[in-house]
């Protein structure tokens, strides 16, 4: 009997000291080979492989200061809880990522917590005003749903609530949950960035100036060194030519910038200039076309109440259609469009202005799923034309932004009135189809020049001409004010790109532009992040409201029912070994 004792105490010592073995083991083996395990469906813990890159080349200290702390609405503390976890799995792949949540009302003292509110907008959070329930009834709460993200002597504001309109909450949030990766990981990328790359903006053709285009300069300024340039047939304007062969005079041609944007030229390019960016693109260069094919005004029409749009002929025409696309010479009117505000009558010395919707500014609402229009809020536009892709070898086309299906076009020369908007349109007519009215183009595209060198340049050996380009990629857009911000009325100020001063609302052409241009410069590598899904599990609102009590009663019964069965498996257990 002692024996047996014995044999059972040794074996239970021996099983204790391999458990210990075993932990041991796996510790040490853990504190070398680091994995994590997702067992999630959509693998919501899972980083890209962008992502753990840029973080294990980190070699300093990153900051994140949150502000999403405090007394929140559940929504708000769903975001608090997956922006911690995300920068928890950031530190677990890099130990310099630091972060703290901090309550910006924190403070008792009115003049405090104003100061603090102040210091938040001048260093680019926006706040959100919410309305919260309280004892004492509802109460207004102001929150900033941002973080401020330092690296060495560098800091940039992030913003974690994307908003959008004619979307409930619950989807604004998962929204914002889905993009945070990309949001943190774009900001480590610029701030750790040591050399910007170049853009530029093309001027000589009545392109927006720069108090037209300053809010989109000042955000591109972050990411990128920003140039405005004139071509004026000057073939080294965009690439550098270097000699790599001096008996045979052959040169290397690489692009000077990153990215062009060619935004509301106004007049024609010349065959040389085309010829210029048509090589640019050649060797690998980007652009964003933001073209007006139809020439029209707001100014014309608020002074005359009409005007005649006609034909804008910047000679590019042929150029874009061979590299895939054709623009329409038409205009297309949409019942979803922005309201503009329009004088009716007068009172006293007072103005009486009302808003109407002005059908030739479609509001677009994007619902491609590439990362670069994935979850941005709708767009504003202006006068815009419809396009259509052509069939051209090597080259790949992703629509990104279409008008509503209640949308027609007419083309022009049209005359445009303000009596429009005093007649009730006949929905009979916008059945229809949506209309493309911006474009990705990818691939491999064919000199617009293939067997037809300007004479002025034929002779020139060091132009280092190519009839078809290395793998590249262009943005077609009909519309050149999607980029353009508005002036304050009065004080002449420019205002955020995509606000709309007569609406107040903030429309999402910043977003869209800068996500245009980190597509083009960068490829689909870090902003293929915002292409992740994060499935939306709601709780079925009707179900829950009919089966409230007895879920409740489940709930309090359940968890007491399962200890009860559990002990009395337990007791049966023990009673029928220690039988035998």
């Amino acid at each position: 009997m002692k024996s047996s004792s014995k044999n059972i105490k040794r074996r239970y010592v021996i099983q204790l000291m391999l458990v210990v073995i075993i932990l041991a083991a796996v510790n040490l083996i853990g504190s070398y080979v680091f994995t994590r395990f997702d067992l999630t469906s959509e693998k919501r813990y899972t980083l890209s492989p962008a992502t753990k890159q840029l973080l294990k080349n980190l070699d300093d200290i990153v900051y994140f200061k949150v502000y999403l702390e405090g007394d929140f609405p559940a929504g708000f503390k769903r975001l608090r809880r997956e922006t911690k976890e995300l920068l928890d799995e950031f530190r677990a792949y890099n130990k310099n990522i630091q972060y703290d949540f901090i309550n910006p009302s924190a403070s008792e003292d009115p003049q405090e917590r104003n100061d603090t509110y102040q210091l938040l907008i001048q260093e680019g959070l926006n706040p959100t005003n919410l309305q919260v329930k309280t004892k004492n009834g509802m109460q207004q709460q102001v929150i900033f749903p941002g973080a401020i993200i330092s690296y060495r002597n560098k800091e940039m504001p992030v913003e974690l609530l994307d908003a959008q309109l004619n979307v409930p909450p619950e989807e604004v949030l998962n929204n914002s949950i889905q993009t945070l990766e990309f949001k943190f990981v774009n900001a480590i990328k610029v701030l750790s960035r040591k050399v910007k790359p170049a853009i530029a903006f093309i001027e000589g053709q009545g392109e927006l100036n720069e108090r037209e285009t300053y809010d989109i300069t000042n955000a591109l300024k972050t990411d990128y060194l920003v140039d405005r340039i004139r071509i004026d047939e000057k073939i080294n304007a965009l690439v550098t030519r270097s000699m790599v062969d001096s008996v045979n005079k052959e040169y290397k041609i690489t692009p000077k910038y990153a990215a062009i944007i060619i935004a509301k030229p106004d007049s024609a390019f010349s065959e040389k200039d085309k010829f210029i960016i048509d090589q640019y693109i050649m060797h690998g260069g980007k652009v964003l076309w933001l073209i007006d094919p139809v020439l029209t005004s707001m100014d014309s029409i608020q002074s005359k109440e009409s005007t005649v749009a006609v034909e804008n002929n910047i000679n590019l025409t042929d150029m874009l259609f061979k590299y895939g696309v054709r623009i329409n010479k038409d205009l297309v009117l949409d019942l979803n469009a922005l309201p503009i505000p329009v004088r009716t009558g007068q009172v006293g010395n007072q103005p009486q202005i009302e808003f109407f919707p002005w059908f030739f500014f479609p509001v677009v609402t994007p619902l491609s799923q590439h990362p670069i229009v994935r979850n941005l809020n709708a767009i504003k536009t202006q006068f815009v034309s419809s396009m259509d892709t052509v069939r051209v070898p090597g080259v790949k086309k992703t629509p990104l932004l279409e008008t509503s299906p209640y949308s027609r076009t007419i083309n022009v020369p049209a005359v445009i009135s303000l009596a429009m908007i005093r007649r009730k349109p006949d929905e009979r007519l916008y059945q229809g189809p949506p209309r493309m009215i911006a474009v990705l183009l990818e691939g491999k595209f064919e000199s617009d020049f293939k067997n037809r060198i300007p004479p002025a340049i034929a002779d020139d050996k060091a132009i280092g001409f190519k009839e078809q380009s290395v793998p590249t990629s262009m943005i077609v857009v009909t519309d050149g004010d999607i980029i353009r911000n508005q002036f304050q009325i009065p004080g002449g100020q420019p205002l955020p790109l995509g606000y709309d001063q007569f609406t107040r609302q903030t429309f999402g052409n910043k977003e869209f532009i800068l996500n245009a241009v980190n597509y083009l410069t960068d490829g689909p590598g870090i902003i293929s992040l915002r292409s992740r899904e994060l499935k939306l599990r709601l709780l079925d609102k009707a179900k829950l409201n009919k089966y409230s009590v007895q879920w409740e009663i489940f709930n309090l019964l359940a968890p007491v029912l399962l200890v009860i069965i559990a002990g009395m498996i337990l007791i049966r257990m023990k009673k029928r070994k220690y039988t035998k």
